[in-house]
């Protein structure tokens, strides 16, 4: 039950965006609670690692390199260039240069076990990520939109390491001090990381519900093709670099899913309520591209086991 109701996490925010568009007076009161919620979100990721995650990295470097390389070369540099497409205004262009900007989701983690990839790489891949975020991000929309917006360098690097490294840290050594106690914690906190970003998302609606109507479905295409080329580069070049389909695909989706709930509250913090748009729409959309990608990748597997089985027999019987 309670992953079924995870499951349906683009139908939450879909409804209460919905009602923070038509009532937004209660969810623009809640404008200072968007980088506390970020932070929790990202102490319950940090309670789900172990420092094995980190370790993971030296089993499989040259995947994770890639990896790591493709989400903060290609995300970034893509962003950009739909938003020039688009003949996106300052704001607008910022809030999809965050979003390409910042490290890959949590979701991915989800979406790989879904879609018989490499689980152990995605979370060790969300974690480094993570990590070099807290310094590449900043460094990042300064180098892309700098010219187009003036970008507080050292202020989002302080706020990066209040919201990202303290509570990720900080999660990652009360499970390894208190790890029976966290692992009884542990099948809740999806729910609760969904709750937060499902709130997050309603408020920025409601701080854009004027402009929404005009500028939102624009976004909307230029967030889609964003989440689009991400997972497809992603396995693509994985791909021809000469890595097995699990990594592959392990890859496309750490690429194509961003930490969209990052940029709005770095948006939300030191820009126009406008530059959280292409996030917020980004934090519904790749879930659910990446839900449909994943189950696509698992009946591909099951059909191809059926058939290797299938040809096993027929072998066998001649």
């Amino acid at each position: 039950m309670l992953r079924f109701i995870i499951q349906l996490f683009p139908l939450w925010a879909i409804l209460l965006s919905a009602f923070a568009f038509y009532t937004p007076e209660p969810f623009v009161a809640l404008k200072a609670s968007i980088i506390p919620l970020l932070a929790f979100i990202m102490l319950t990721m940090g309670l789900t690692l172990t420092p094995a995650d980190f370790r993971h990295v030296l089993n499989q470097p040259k995947a994770v390199l890639i990896g790591l390389v493709l989400q903060f070369s290609v995300m970034p540099l893509v962003a950009l260039l739909i938003a020039l497409l688009f003949q996106f205004d300052a704001d607008l262009t910022l809030g999809m240069v965050l979003v390409g900007c910042v490290a890959g989701g949590t979701a991915s983690n989800v979406m790989c076990f879904l879609a018989k990839g490499d689980v152990a790489l995605s979370i060790s891949m969300t974690a480094m990520s993570t990590l070099a975020g807290v310094v590449l991000t900043p460094l990042l929309v300064e180098l892309l939109a700098g010219q187009v917006v003036d970008i507080p360098l050292a202020g989002m690097m302080l706020n990066l390491l209040k919201i990202v490294l303290f509570p990720v840290l900080t999660g990652v050594l009360l499970n390894y001090f208190f790890s029976a106690s966290i692992q009884r914690l542990v099948p809740l906190l999806p729910l609760f990381s969904v709750a937060a970003i499902v709130l997050i998302i309603a408020i920025v609606v409601a701080l854009n519900a004027a402009t929404l109507p005009t500028i939102g479905p624009i976004v909307a295409l230029a967030v889609v093709l964003h989440n689009t080329t991400g997972l497809s580069l992603g396995y693509l070049v994985a791909k021809r670099l000469g890595l097995p389909e699990t990594s592959c695909r392990t890859i496309a989706l750490e690429v194509g899913l961003q930490n969209s709930g990052l940029a709005v509250a770095l948006a939300m913090k030191f820009f126009a309520p406008a530059s959280a748009l292409a996030g917020t729409l980004f934090s519904i959309w790749h879930n659910v591209s990446g839900s449909v990608l994943a189950t696509w990748w698992r009946r591909r597997s099951r059909s191809l086991s059926s058939q290797s089985v299938e040809q096993s027999a027929e072998v066998s019987d001649a």
